[in-house]
């Protein structure tokens, strides 16, 4: 039976390779072989064989041709529906990899993929021929038993892994029914069998305290401990600032300044000032300087560099530098003297910095302020609070003006403003929510984000024309299929944008925004615009920043949780000091690229985690409201249901099948359902009530289904 199937192959081969034939289709081919119906499966199954192998391939107009197809190697992103999408570094465009062609690739792999379609104005597709390496080695799950088999399986957290891992017995190391666990990979089904693992950890059983975010850590492989070697290094570090650590440093310390962050912050690492001098304000923002604590390549620096970031879970922070110095040395903390690095910048009436001084300073905050207490003396003129802070109130109110101009200014360049609410969540003891609202993003918030993006525009610049090496923020212009995909999109609602050839100017998005503003389809419209933008992520060169409308862009206001500011301030301090000689100006061309590129991909695991731990603990509040009844918004219409969100921030979905008072249909060119006997309507920003019906914490999913007016007996008076 081989050997007369290897013939059939070679023959294949033959017809197809022989000089005198062209290339041919399937149809074609078969037609000269004179293979009938019942064989064509076989024919196409050593067609693929032929294709894996490299010998034919399959070009873009369906044609087979002799020789080997272009092999492109990226990284496969799973959906969770079983297909994907091949991810190549430098491309604009993904390749679509359905679910029959993934060869087995798990999402994170490295691997080869041949194109085997382009259609006219829509994304490639592939298949994947050879996987290069594995990108996932462990995997995060729910061991469960098997009854009386010497056997278990691991259920993996991640969706994107479909199917579920073998355990031997003798490779559970004790594992029990229910225990959360992280599973090494062994074998990953290359053979058409499951994959199997072994357990190398039992995190906790699933209904313990802290199990559920402590898997997400394990998942994403968050370094959660700093080994006896780096905190010991921290304790040698953190002495008091001396006379001999301030001295030839610009001393601020009779500047009266604050620093504005949440009530639960501990790692202040910004403070600001703001005097006036005639028509123009002095804004001062002073950063911890945290160099003088973290030497290059020490222990600690590499430790940093590593993590990349600070990461912000519900329940806890995992810092990028040990406590002993992110809230201690490196904080800046009131009453103390601490060192900074400083931009002092001179601002007109219009906004514009007219002059500015970056320099090594010596600062002494006076207050320690929160954004409530700051939002109560400027919105609210609460009295008590006023008279608090009487000696600071003053220079609150030229902060908030000077904040206004700033604001304004950036407004009218064009800059985009995706004022989505974020998820306050509040847990008690044991780590379980027991309020969730959106987070406050008041006149205080506003204040710090304008003055910091000041700073980071002013910073950016000054090293972009002093031409040496550096670290920018950068956002690319979205690309132009997503942004004529969007402006198809608007027409429906009778929105229009402006898109120039191979163009598109930040001002139209923000244009786009401030039409649909209050309106029902504000938050679908905004949430498709920012899906059409690309990722901000730090690079050596500066292309500017498309969602700011800013020509340069840098972050310079966080090293004590982001090292590429870390690493900028060393950089500075250097150029500050005379030492920027050729030597250093090569060392930081040849660092800069892995930095940078090593800080982006650690900032996109920290925001994942930080998004699961969110959406967990969404779920998990949701359990404990089961069958009760809530008032929502409409924020998105599907095929197969609508998404309801809440005035808390939690979105759950009314899937069609839990429609049961009609059979609805989508209608897709005006997104809302339609009732095909009663012909009721369901429509973008609409407010209903909805019930929650199930919160799934496994698959991390809530559903809704419609409630009547008569059932408002509980969500009411909670929310």
């Amino acid at each position: 039976m081989d050997k007369t199937y290897d013939k059939r192959k070679k023959v294949v081969y033959d017809l197809i390779c022989d000089e005198l034939y062209v290339p041919m289709k399937f149809k074609e081919i078969a037609m000269l072989l004179q293979v009938s119906k019942e064989r064509r499966d076989d024919l196409r199954k050593i067609l693929e064989e032929l294709e894996e192998e490299g010998k034919i391939f399959l070009s873009k107009r369906g044609k087979y041709c002799k020789g080997e197809a272009k092999r492109l190697t990226g990284i496969y992103r799973a959906s969770l529906k079983g297909f994907g999408f091949v991810v190549i570094e430098g491309e604009n465009s993904d390749i679509f990899v359905e679910e029959k062609d993934t060869a087995g690739a798990f999402d994170g792999d490295k691997v080869e993929v041949i194109i085997t379609k382009e259609p006219q104005g829509r994304s490639r597709e592939g298949k994947i021929v050879r996987i290069v390496e594995r990108g996932i080695l462990r995997v995060v799950g729910l061991y469960q038993m098997r009854p009386g088999k010497n056997y278990g399986f691991v259920i993996p957290d991640n969706q994107k892994i479909l199917q579920d891992i073998f355990v031997p017995v003798e490779k559970s190391k004790g594992a029990i029914d229910g225990h959360k666990v992280v599973v090494e990979l062994t074998s990953y089904g290359e053979t058409g069998k499951k994959p199997e693992g072994k357990v190398v950890e039992i995190i906790g059983h699933v209904h313990d305290p802290g199990t559920d975010i402590m898997s997400i850590v394990k998942a994403y492989d968050l370094p959660v401990e700093f080994s006896e070697k780096i905190l010991n290094q921290a304790v040698r570090v953190a002495k008091e600032v001396s006379e001999a650590d301030m001295a030839g440093r610009k001393d601020l310390r009779n500047w009266q300044m604050v620093t504005i962050d949440g009530e639960d912050a501990r790692d202040l690492d910004d403070a600001v000032s703001v005097t006036q001098d005639g028509e123009n304000y002095i804004l001062g923002v002073h950063i911890a300087d945290v160099t003088n604590y973290v030497q290059e390549n020490s222990a600690l620096d590499r430790e940093a560099k590593e993590r990349g970031t600070s990461v912000y879970l519900v329940d806890r922070v995992i810092p990028m530098l040990p406590h002993k110095l992110s809230n201690g040395i490196c904080s800046l903390n009131e009453g103390e003297d601490r060192l900074a690095l400083s931009c002092i910048m001179t601002v007109d009436p219009s906004g514009h910095v007219i002059d500015h001084e970056i320099a090594e300073t010596v600062i002494h905050v006076d207050r320690r302020m929160t954004y409530t207490s700051v939002k109560k003396i400027l919105e609210n003129q609460d009295v008590q609070e006023i008279e608090k802070y009487k000696e600071l109130v003053p220079m609150f109110l030229r902060m908030q003006e000077l904040s206004g101009i700033i604001r304004e200014r950036r407004r009218k360049r064009g800059s985009i403003d995706f004022d989505f609410p974020e998820t306050k969540m509040i847990l008690d003891k044991k780590g379980k929510p027991v309020e969730i609202r959106p987070y406050d993003r008041n006149v205080a918030t506003k204040i710090i984000e304008d003055f910091m993006l000041l700073a980071n525009e002013t910073v950016a610049e000054e090293y972009y024309w002093r031409e040496l090496p550096f670290v920018y923020r950068t956002h690319e212009a979205p690309d132009d299929e997503k942004i004529r995909t969007l402006a198809t999109f608007i027409n429906n609602f009778g929105y229009s944008m402006h898109v120039g050839v191979n163009e598109i100017r930040p001002k139209e998005i923000q244009k786009l925004l401030a039409k649909v503003e209050n309106t029902p389809e504000e938050a679908l419209i905004s949430r498709l615009a920012l899906r059409s933008m690309k990722q901000a992520r730090y690079t050596p060169e500066n292309t500017g920043h498309f969602g700011l409308a800013a020509n340069y862009y840098t972050h310079f206001t966080s090293p004590i949780r982001r090292y590429p500011d870390l690493q900028i301030h060393r950089i500075i301090k250097d150029n500050l000091r005379g030492r920027m000689n050729q030597e250093k100006i090569e060392h930081y061309q040849s660092i800069l690229p892995d930095v940078t590129k090593h800080s982006s991909e650690m900032e996109r695991r920290a925001e994942e985690a930080e998004r699961e731990t969110v959406k967990l603990k969404k779920v998990e509040y949701m359990q404990e409201h089961i069958d009760e009844v809530f008032e929502g918004v409409i924020s998105s219409i599907t095929k197969w249901g609508m998404y309801v969100e809440l005035p808390n921030t939690v979105e759950g979905l009314v899937h069609v099948v839990n429609m049961m008072d009609d059979h609805y249909e989508y209608d897709a060119e005006h997104y809302r359902m339609i009732g095909m006997r009663t012909h009721k309507t369901y429509k973008l920003g609409q407010k209903i009530l909805v019930r929650v019906l199930d919160a799934d914490r496994l698959m991390r999913t809530i559903d809704f289904e419609i409630a009547d007016e008569g059932d408002m007996k509980y969500g009411e008076e909670q929310w």
